[in-house]
């Protein structure tokens, strides 16, 4: 089989903006997680080809690179950032598959970094001498300013048209935060600075979720029960190729079966997981019953809830530990945490597991992996 494997997958715990690791730069949260994943294998640095990063927040530069080096790879070793806001992290081990499939590299370490916390202050530059700089907080997404909408207004809009009731946001969003609680994921998370938790997870009421006031107007908007917080965190995986696996001869290892990426109307990029993850299932011929485990991105819960109806997921089957409204949103990271969470799950329960995520601007991207077992 020539599949990509992964062999190893860690993670930071997510910690919401301006917590416990506001002081930390993403090369910072990234070096340990790249360090863990080559322990993780017995492999030393020098092995690595390429290292392969989603991250949005930066403000330019290779944000991949300075962890690269600061985790103590050769300066060898090439290192590549990419931005496509939140399906980041998860595009970046997508493309680290696509070029071990390919041949043109054995062993990349892939995924993604954020930090709110430490991200740059935004500033355009003034068109004439007499102007100031104007401050901003997010790039377009499209070139029309009219199909451009604020991610919040535009979850407002979905649940409008769908007919999501608050009541049943608030139920979804209850429910991940009490799947999360008390969960250790011992196994996944790294110690940096004493956090090895995800520090939002909480025992969320309906008498909580009920007090909190509409984020933008309508009847059925999000609340900040109902969206993912803004947060920190860095989450990577360690793709090998099928020759470098048969060297190593793990126990177990997990396989990435594809990925699809599409974009969709940007008007309402929470649906735009939906046709991505609808043709990745055709293409690979899996049924969406057939999958033990999905980790969607919960951006908002109502993105969730309009996904699991379309794909016809049952509950058994989606964020069985809770998702991102009881973790948090590292945008760059989401994708690339999704993929960690669904690697330690099917380790443990083997099968085949979906994990999909939406993008600012229409994007889209989802991924199969699936277990497999060696003698």
């Amino acid at each position: 089989m020539t599949h990509p494997r992964i062999l190893s997958a860690r993670r930071t715990a997510v910690v919401p903006r301006d917590g416990a690791f506001r002081a930390l730069e993403v090369h910072e949260l990234m070096a340990p997680v790249l360090r863990a994943l080559l322990d993780d294998a017995s492999l030393p640095l020098s092995r690595v080809d390429d290292v392969i990063m989603g991250n949005a927040l930066y403000g330019g530069g290779n944000p991949a690179r300075v962890g690269a080096l600061a985790a103590g790879l050769p300066e060898t070793v090439s290192a590549l950032t990419i931005d496509t806001q939140c399906c980041g992290g998860l595009d970046a081990i997508a493309l680290a598959a696509a070029r071990i499939r390919a041949g043109d590299a054995d062993i990349i370490i892939a995924g993604g970094v954020e930090s709110y916390s430490r991200s740059p202050l935004r500033l355009r530059r003034p068109k004439q001498a007499h102007e100031v700089a104007e401050a901003y907080l997010r790039p377009p997404f499209t070139p029309w300013a009219q199909r451009d909408p604020d991610m919040i207004e535009a979850a407002a809009t979905l649940a409008t048209e769908r007919h999501i009731t608050r009541q049943v946001q608030e139920a979804y969003a209850i429910a991940s935060h009490a799947k999360a609680f008390g969960r250790g994921f011992a196994s996944e998370i790294i110690d940096i600075n004493g956090v090895t938790r995800d520090a939002f997870t909480r025992r969320l009421s309906a008498a909580l979720a009920g007090r909190m006031p509409p984020l933008v107007d309508g009847l059925n908007a999000p609340t900040a029960a109902t969206t993912a917080v803004e947060a920190d965190a860095c989450a990577a995986v360690l793709v090998v190729s099928p020759r470098v696996a048969a060297e190593l001869k793990p126990r177990a290892s997990v396989f990435i079966l594809g990925s699809q990426r599409l974009g969709s109307d940007p008007e309402q990029p929470a649906l735009a997981p939906i046709p991505a993850a609808q043709k990745l299932l055709q293409r690979c011929g899996v049924a969406a019953s057939d999958l033990a485990r999905v980790e969607l991105m919960e951006a908002f819960a109502v993105q969730a809830l309009v996904f699991i109806e379309a794909l016809g997921l049952q509950e058994s089957q989606v964020n069985v530990k809770g998702g991102s409204l009881a973790r948090g949103h590292p945008i760059g990271a989401s994708g690339a945490v999704l993929i960690t969470r669904l690697w330690h799950e099917l380790m443990a329960s083997g099968g085949t597991g979906l994990a999909a995520i939406a993008g600012a601007g229409g994007l889209g991207s989802a991924m199969l992996l699936q277990k497999e077992a060696h003698a």
